[in-house]
């Protein structure tokens, strides 16, 4: 049952109307605004100029970041964000690195606009801190952001902001990650907008508060001032191009901005069909001990010129797997920036003006207080995100020219990991507190003609890196054994997905035992599906290994290769668990590759051949999953035709179907729908054999095969055993033509996830258009 503590809703932030806004505001808040006769008469190389410019400050602000603070978090993993908004908050200019971000800063400033403006007041020299994601500004509380109102002849020009994700500000769990929390208050605490500057200087009284919080009150604090650093140099600089344009010519190209931004973006969507589209995905584990699997799904309909993304029927909030209406808002700005906006200056705010939200609150990816939110960005907004893209992609599909920014899933979430204990090698010994960042280097989803990038990043942070190995060990008493791509965990399919890695460390320095926290998804449930019939990538995980004398071995001068290699006994993590590692013992971490586009039996034997020599996949997968035989190395090209047949009468023997004569399409004449059908007058078809689906004018489903199985039948690329994770029945659910058994979809669902991939609606070609998968 949801519980809503009286008064919460005080610090609950939705989008408001910018009147509403501007009515509020009290008169001692004079805020600076044009026409927009002003707006319409910029000259175009102006507007370029101080486009431009304006473009610069939001990197210098970033980079300002990067070389005042101290945490890898930032400065290696670039989890972190900076925006310059307008008078009433909107978001003219946002930066390249985490995305999710830019859905959640504008709401921080209208709920400051709304609640502060009045009391304690909003003005010039002040800077806000604030940590709690029902307001806004970040996803959970470890996002922090300093945001600062700007002020030109005194009135309310802009506001600037900073933003990144701190290592740890208190709560039971390390990293502020509490697996087994039931509510926010066992995890880091929530703050609402409180001012750290005032008349430029810093607040000594609210930075001790603050800091006092984490265990690591060094880095946080000196995180702050790269935050409060940061946002001067936006400042300044902002002030320099007002000084050199004038006001108003700065904020009509402001306005202009977002408008251009808006205008590009209601073009593309009215050259898209119109229609529904819908999908649904799932979380496996919600705390520690829980056996369950949570659903989110979304139907995103397109109108005209305008988006809605209507996410009813998604699960109620649970466990630590929630995150608020902000993190919501982030998962869609994480698809819609790259997949749809890629071509679109990213001013944030005008292309939110294109879209609607439809969510029930108190469910997982509309929490309400008091829910447990501290896996937010990295669980129920990614997923969120990886929805959205899906429906994305199905729709741009049907478009021949923007379906090459059709893209399979990428690595499905953040495999966390926080290792924290008692650094021994000075002469004092020191806690130390690392947030494992190697999953930075996840894989991204295949597109129709390429394969994804091989530890390519994240999704959502397009600037993201991995750390350095050295550095990783010169800050923190830590031995990296491996750290390595690994093969098959890419999805298969016509293009390959992204390849992920894995890491093995163990303690070097300490001679305590260290804390270890666990915090992933997609060990049971994909989070990364492929698209037109490719696989899923690989499932995580993650394990120790116990009863282990890594000293030893490697005194003996041996340098394991494989978990095997290290003896002991390897205890596989759950999705979240605390544990601890200790002297001698090894973590193991395999995190999500990218899922596949097409069917794996239509890859050229030549690309699968590349890929045994580069190791992004095993010869026994090529075998079984590509049907592609080699000899002393070679293609066998005869062999390789024979094995595709044989495993297409292994999907044969092992689908069921029904029935159904709809004959055959012309595949030369009949007119795409999307990567694996044709339609030809009122027949759906094939389109790689011809063979008759569907009979638009009397059916409402394809004539489609389906096989539900295990979930290695997906591939070598699922390593995890469902059972150990969840309770649920989990599958390899493949449905394929049943005239040439070529798959369709391919994906690992839970047995009773209702897959609708086969209704024909969904083609467009006749009532509403719907989508899942």
């Amino acid at each position: 049952m949801t519980m809503q503590i009286p008064g919460s809703e005080h610090f609950s932030s939705r989008p408001t109307n910018i009147d509403e806004i501007t009515a509020g505001l009290p008169d001692s808040l004079e805020v600076h605004t044009v026409s927009q006769e002003q707006i319409d008469d910029l000259d175009p190389l102006t507007y370029e100029v101080v486009r431009h410019r304006l473009w610069s400050v939001t990197e210098e602000m970033g980079e300002a970041l990067k070389r005042m603070s101290g945490s890898p978090i930032v400065t290696d993993a670039n989890d972190f964000d900076f925006a310059i908004c307008d008078e009433l908050g909107q978001e003219v200019q946002v930066g390249l690195y985490n995305t999710m971000l830019a859905g959640a800063v504008d709401l921080a400033i209208y709920w400051t606009l709304r609640n502060r403006s009045h009391n304690p007041g909003i003005r010039e020299g002040d800077m806000f801190l604030c940590n709690d994601p029902w307001v806004g500004g970040g996803l959970h509380q470890n996002d922090v952001i300093v945001f600062q109102p700007v002020f030109h002849d005194g009135k309310l020009f802009a506001w600037t902001s900073a933003i990144c994700h701190e290592p740890d500000l208190g709560g039971v769990g390390l990293g502020s990650f509490s697996p087994a929390a039931q509510d926010v208050f066992s995890e880091a605490l929530p703050t609402p907008p409180i001012k750290v500057v005032k008349d430029f200087d810093l607040q000594d009284d609210v930075v001790d508060v603050w800091i006092r919080r984490s265990r690591v009150p060094m880095l946080v604090n000196l995180d702050l001032r790269a935050k409060v650093g940061s946002n001067t140099v936006g400042r300044k600089r902002l002030e320099e191009v007002i000084a050199q344009y004038g006001a108003d010519t700065v904020k009509a190209v402001m306005k202009r901005m977002m408008a251009d931004a808006e205008g590009r973006m209601r073009s593309k969507l009215s050259d898209l069909p119109d229609g529904t589209w819908e999908a649904t995905g799932y979380q496996d584990q919600s705390h520690e001990g829980d056996r369950g699997v949570h659903k989110i799904t979304v139907a995103m309909t397109k109108q005209d010129d305008h988006l809605t993304f209507d996410f009813t029927g998604t699960d109620p909030q649970a466990g630590m797997i929630n995150c608020t209406y902000a993190g919501m808002r982030g998962g869609v700005m994480l698809a819609l920036l790259p997949i749809l906006a890629n071509d679109i200056p990213w001013s944030a705010g005008g292309l939110m003006r294109c879209f609607d939200l439809v969510s029930e609150e108190g469910t997982i990816n509309n929490a309400t207080y008091p829910a447990a939110v501290s896996r937010g960005p990295i669980g129920p907004a990614w997923l969120t995100g990886t929805l959205v893209a899906q429906c994305l992609s199905q729709m741009l599909d049907r478009s021949a020219d923007l379906g090459k920014s059709v893209q399979a899933a990428c690595c499905g979430t953040w495999d966390t990991a926080v290792v924290a204990g008692l650094d021994e090698r000075g002469e004092v010994p020191t806690p130390f507190l690392n947030v494992m960042m190697e999953p930075m280097a996840g894989g991204f989803g295949a597109r129709p003609e390429v394969d994804g990038m091989d530890t390519g990043g994240l999704f959502c942070i397009p600037m993201g890196r991995i750390p350095d190995v050295e550095m990783t060990e010169f800050l923190y008493p830590l031995l990296t054994l491996w750290r390595r791509e690994e093969p098959d965990s890419g999805g298969p399919g016509r293009q390959r997905g992204g390849v992920s890695a894995s890491l093995a460390v163990t303690l070097h320095g300490s001679s305590q035992p260290a804390g270890l926290v666990l915090a992933s998804a997609g060990k049971a449930v994909s989070q990364n599906n492929g698209l037109a019939g490719g696989y899923p990538g690989n499932t995580g995980l993650d394990a120790v290994v116990r009863q282990a004398d890594i000293g030893q071995i490697l005194a003996d001068g041996r340098i394991p290769q494989s978990l095997e290699e290290f003896g002991g006994e390897v205890e596989i993590g759950n999705c979240y668990a605390q544990s601890y590692l200790a002297p001698g013992e090894i973590l193991y971490m395999n995190w999500q590759g990218g899922g596949g586009y097409g069917d794996p039996l239509l890859r050229d034997p030549h690309a699968v051949l590349h890929d045994i020599v580069e190791d992004k996949v095993s010869p026994t997968a090529a075998a079984t999953v590509y049907g592609v035989v080699l000899t002393d190395g070679v293609i066998d090209q005869a062999a390789t035709m024979t094995r595709r047949a044989e495993l297409r009468d292994e999907r044969r023997k092992r689908s069921r179907t029904e029935p159904r004569d709809r004959g055959t399409v012309d595949t030369s004449r009949a007119r795409r729908v999307d990567d694996n059908l044709v339609i030809d007058g009122d027949t759906v078809g094939c389109a790689h054999c011809g063979h008759g689906l569907a009979d638009v004018t009397r059916d409402v489903s394809l004539g489609l095969a389906i096989y539900d199985g295990p979930s290695t039948d997906a591939g070598p690329q699922v390593t995890s055993d469902p059972a150990h994770y969840v309770d649920d029945a989990i599958v390899f659910r493949q449905l394929c033509c049943p005239g040439c058994w070529t798959a369709i979809t391919s994906s690992i669902v839970p047995a009773d996830h209702i897959d609708s991939t086969g209704d024909v609606s969904r083609l467009g070609v006749r009532g509403s258009l719907v989508a899942t998968q």
